[in-house]
C-alpha cells in the first residue's frame, strides 16, 4: 500500500467519523425528547396529546420508511440552506441527521414503552409529578435499552455515510466509490469494507458493554 494511498484512506475515514459523530449527537438531541414525548402523549398517558402524539408520529413514519439515497436527493435544498452546498461532508450531515432523527425517537420510545407499568403507578401513588416520572423512572429504567438503541443508530449511520458517499458526501463510501470501482482498484475497496466492518465492530462492543454495565447498576441500586 503506498503512502498517499494510506493517507487517503486515513482522511476519509477521520470524515467519516466526523460525519456519523456530529449526526448523531445532533440525531440524538432531537430523537431522545421526540421518543420521550412519542411515548408519553396517547391517549392516557402522562402528558396526553393524542392529535400532536398522530401527527409527529406521522411524519416519524414518513422519514423512517423514505430510503435514505431518496432522501438524500429530496431534501438537497434543505441541504443547501443549511449548509450552503449539497456536495461535501458538512453538507452530508444534513441527510444522516434527518434520518436518523426519526429513526431514534422510535427506538426511544419503544425503549420508554418498555419499562414496567407498575414502576409509573407507584410512583404516581406517591404523588411524583408527570415530568418527575419521566425523569426520575422511564428514563433511568430504560437507560440500558436506549443506550443500545444509540448504538445501533450509530451502526446505521455508519452504514448511510458510505452510502452518502455515492452522491459526493466524502468519507469511506466516496473513497471506495471513486478509487475501488471507478479507478479499478479493488484492494483500494476491500480497505474501506475491513475499516468499516472494523469501525461497526468497535462501537457495537463497546453499546454492549456501557449497557450491561448500566443495567447492572440499576439492578443492584
Amino acid at each position: 500500500m503506498s503512502a498517499e494511498l494510506l493517507q487517503l484512506i486515513l482522511n476519509a475515514a477521520l470524515e467519516t467519523l466526523w460525519m456519523v459523530a456530529v449526526s448523531g449527537g445532533i440525531a440524538m438531541a432531537l430523537g431522545l425528547p421526540l421518543g420521550v414525548f412519542l411515548a408519553t402523549s396517547g391517549r392516557g398517558e402522562l402528558f396526553a396529546a393524542p392529535i400532536a402524539n398522530r401527527l409527529l408520529g406521522l411524519v416519524v413514519n414518513v422519514t423512517r420508511s423514505t430510503p435514505f439515497i431518496i432522501l438524500v436527493v429530496a431534501i438537497i435544498p434543505f441541504t443547501r440552506l443549511v449548509a450552503g452546498t449539497s456536495i461535501g461532508t458538512n453538507a452530508a450531515i444534513v441527510p444522516l441527521t434527518v434520518a436518523a432523527t426519526p429513526f431514534i425517537a422510535r427506538l426511544v420510545e419503544t425503549a420508554i414503552r418498555e419499562v414496567d407499568p407498575g414502576l409509573v403507578e407507584a410512583a404516581r401513588a406517591i404523588g411524583a409529578r408527570p415530568l418527575q416520572i419521566v425523569t426520575k423512572v422511564l428514563i433511568p429504567e430504560a437507560t440500558p435499552t436506549i443506550v443500545l438503541s444509540m448504538t445501533l443508530a450509530i451502526v446505521s449511520l455508519i452504514g448511510f455515510s458510505a452510502m452518502v458517499g455515492a452522491v459526493g458526501g466524502g468519507g469511506l463510501g466516496d473513497l471506495g466509490i471513486r478509487y475501488g470501482y471507478q479507478r479499478f482498484m479493488p484492494e483500494t475497496m476491500a480497505i474501506v469494507v475491513v475499516v468499516l466492518v472494523a469501525l461497526v465492530q468497535a462501537v457495537q462492543s463497546t453499546g454492549e458493554r456501557l449497557a450491561r454495565r448500566l443495567n447492572r447498576r440499576i439492578r443492584h441500586a
